[in-house]
Order: structure tokens, then C-alpha cells, then sequence
């Protein structure tokens, strides 16, 4: 796709991600993908009670979507352990960091390319794993169990394995949160994490696994909602022109997306409110927001962001840059709207599964 065939308002629909809040398709959905040819859906586990409901759902998706020039993401954020996105039907595998304790990186392969199977069968695309960020504090914390280590070192080893065999089950993998979540206590879902660390201690520790993910091959990274003293401002990472074009962009020399992690969180939605969030978060130069709002807020908002770059308030050409990379992305993926048949065999997937469980 010729990105000179793509009118203003399909170009910006592809740099969007919203959420499903319901079991089925809403009027909500068919907008948004009609009217505004969003570039993506992400479910979670509410948006489903069976295996068969979620493929019915996604097929049902990319059906909707198929006069639209340029197929949809389907994401999901299906890390194992407590962030659990799959239906009942498929058993969990243990967290992050219950995997790595057997110092067995067979193991953490294993796990990765199980999941990779369950979501490349099932018509996902995309999935926001691994979790790059250290653990520093206990099992319950934000981040937390779903760590690959409490030291750099394994998270690079562990975290990077997961990364890669993702890729190779054809899951575009969006390693997180950028800068480090482990950096700070605080969660984001509920507030404004603030990284006290000194920013050079963060670039040697945090930043160290994100920075081997770049240098082989990683296609995507998630940005985290983090405030760094002296260097984001007033707004988080995910928010800061700054931090994501002049430090992630030009330090690492990084080519591939970025994306925001969930503009809904009460650390972001309730500080700046939904439509200074989403315009920060295209002007700050990221490739693709996240974001689930009510059926007005979302329409109100693209409308802005379309009318902020006919007046040339956002750049056409920075929205190019970003397009390309993300029509570069669904080619090298091989994405389509095709119709997925279900070819998962959930009794063999699911002894695969128990075998691993049954090492702990």
C-alpha cells in the first residue's frame, strides 16, 4: 500500500488502538472502524467467555473491517500468570518470573512459543510481551512476578528469548514499559508514577534491557506513563515530545513503533483529561496511541486531532513517518483480515501447558 493512497483521516485511524468494553461488536466499534478506519482493536478477557466466542469475536472484527484498505491489528496483552487475556478453554502459564526460577532458558522458550501458537492460530497479531522492566519489589507490585529477573542481565536473557519467539510464531511482539516501570513503586493504573533515580543510573540499569531488545531487532515498544524528574516535565514518557523523539528516537537510533501504553489509565485520564492525553500523545511523535473511551469522547477527539493537522498544528509529515512504519510493520507481518479458521488444538496445547506447571 502506497501510503499516497490513504486520505488524511485513514492515515491518523492507523496510528489508533481502542479497546472493546463489551462481548460483542458495538455501534461504537463499527464506527470506529468505518468511519475513522482505526489501524486497531485490543480484547481482553471480559470480551469473551469461550475459546469459540473469541474467534467468532475477532473473525466478526476483521470481517467489519474488511472494506477498509489496510487490515487491522488484533492486540492483546497476554503475558501469563495474572495478566491472563485468554479464555477459560486454554490454561495459564505461570508468570514471568516463576518461569526464570528453574534458570532454565528452555523453559522461558518453551512458554513464549506455546503462547505465540495460541495467538498466531487464533487471528491475534500483536501482543504487548514482554516486560522488560526490572523487579525490584515484591510478587503483588505493578510489575511485580511479571518480571524476567531482578537484575538486567536476566531480564535481557529471559526477556529477549520471549521476544524473539514471539516473532518467529508471527506475533509482532511490543516489548514494555519503557523507560523501566521497575524504576518506581508507584503503579500507573492508579497514579502518576514518578522515577526518582538518577537519569544516568536508569540509562545503565532500566534502559539497558530495551536498548539489547533494539539492537536485536525489536519491532515495537510500548512507552510507559513515567515521569522522570528533570527530563519529561511536566508529563509522563509517553507524553513527552522530548523524551521519545530526541532521546528514544535519536540515542537508540531506533526505527520501529512506538507506542503509548493505555491512555485510559487514571495516572493519565484523570491529570490531563482524554483529549489533552490523546493530542500530547500524537504531537510527543508516537506511532500509535491506546486508548477506550465513550463513543463521543472517541469522536470528539479524532475530529480534533484531524482538524490539528489540517491546520498544520500536528505535522502531515510526521503522521507519514509514522504511517510508514506501521504500514512496514503489518507487510513484514503479513497481516490480513482473513478469516480465521480454528486450527488450535486446545487438548494438545493444554497438556503442553500442564507439563510446564507441573515443574513448579
Amino acid at each position: 500500500m502506497d501510503i499516497k493512497n490513504l486520505t488524511l483521516t485513514e492515515k491518523i485511524g492507523q496510528m489508533v488502538i481502542i479497546g472493546l468494553d463489551s462481548n460483542y461488536i458495538t455501534e461504537r466499534i463499527k464506527n470506529m472502524i468505518h468511519e475513522y478506519k482505526i489501524g486497531g482493536i485490543i480484547l481482553y478477557r471480559k470480551n469473551f467467555n469461550t475459546y469459540t466466542d473469541m474467534i467468532n469475536l475477532i473473525n466478526d472484527l476483521k470481517n467489519l473491517n474488511k472494506g477498509n484498505k489496510l487490515p487491522l491489528f488484533i492486540a492483546i496483552d497476554q503475558e501469563g500468570g495474572r495478566v491472563n487475556r485468554l479464555p477459560p478453554d486454554i490454561k495459564n502459564l505461570p508468570a514471568a518470573n516463576k518461569l526464570t526460577s528453574l534458570n532454565d532458558i528452555n523453559i522461558v522458550a518453551k512458554s513464549a512459543r506455546i503462547t505465540g501458537e495460541i495467538l498466531k492460530k487464533s487471528g491475534f497479531n500483536l501482543n504487548f510481551a514482554p516486560v522488560l522492566d526490572i523487579k525490584r519489589f515484591s510478587d503483588n507490585h505493578a510489575i511485580g512476578d511479571r518480571c524476567y529477573g531482578s537484575n538486567k542481565e536476566d531480564v535481557s536473557k529471559y526477556g529477549l528469548t520471549v521476544m524473539k519467539e514471539l516473532q518467529n510464531q508471527g506475533i509482532l511482539s511490543v516489548i514494555k514499559h519503557f523507560p523501566g516501570h521497575g524504576a518506581t513503586k508507584q503503579d500507573s493504573h492508579a497514579l502518576l508514577p514518578v522515577i526518582n533515580s538518577s537519569f544516568e543510573n536508569l540509562e545503565k540499569e532500566d534502559m539497558y534491557p530495551f536498548e539489547q531488545a533494539i539492537n536485536q531487532g525489536a519491532d515495537a515498544i510500548l512507552v510507559g506513563h513515567l515521569l522522570i524528574k528533570k527530563i519529561t516535565g511536566i508529563y509522563p514518557a509517553s507524553l513527552s515530545r522530548k523524551f521519545i523523539t530526541k532521546y528514544l528516537r535519536k540515542k537508540y537510533r531506533y526505527r520501529g513503533l512506538i507506542i503509548t501504553d493505555d491512555l485510559k489509565m487514571k495516572a493519565i485520564k484523570l491529570i490531563y483529561g482524554s483529549q489533552l492525553a490523546v493530542e500530547k500523545a500524537f504531537k510527543a511523535g508516537n506511532d500509535i496511541v491506546i486508548f477506550r473511551f465513550t463513543h463521543s469522547e472517541e469522536k470528539n477527539i479524532l475530529n480534533k486531532i484531524i482538524n490539528l493537522a489540517l491546520k498544520g498544528k500536528i505535522k502531515e509529515s510526521q503522521i507519514n513517518r509514522s504511517v510508514r512504519r506501521i504500514l512496514k510493520i503489518k507487510e513484514k507481518y503479513n497481516i490480513s483480515d482473513e478469516y480465521i479458521v480454528k486450527t488450535l488444538d486446545i487438548e494438545k496445547i493444554n497438556t503442553e501447558i500442564e507439563n510446564i506447571r507441573d515443574l513448579f
